[in-house]
């Protein structure tokens, strides 16, 4: 139930972080939601320091330490973080 609920909460949460937003201020934004996302996915990253839009809920995410992941709604709703 626990999980169920974080789940549906994360994927509220990149369906706002992915509406639109003023440019200048997307940018910024952007890397404080991706980095928000990988860490709520508790996956190693610090601090994403540039993202690259593939398509509508999809992106590249490069971190501090250098790692590059994948950040993405799957087909069944999910949020994924996959290392590039």
């Amino acid at each position: 139930m626990k999980k169920s609920i974080q789940h549906r909460t994360l994927v509220l949460f990149l369906f706002a972080f992915f509406a639109a937003q003023t440019p200048a201020a997307e940018d910024a934004a952007l890397l404080k939601d991706l980095t928000s996302v990988i860490a709520l996915l508790a996956v190693p990253c610090g601090q994403v320091v540039s993202a690259k839009m593939l398509k509508d809920n999809d992106h590249i995410a490069t971190c501090k330490d250098g790692n590059r992941y994948r950040v993405y709604v799957n087909a069944e709703g999910r949020v994924v973080a996959e290392k590039k």
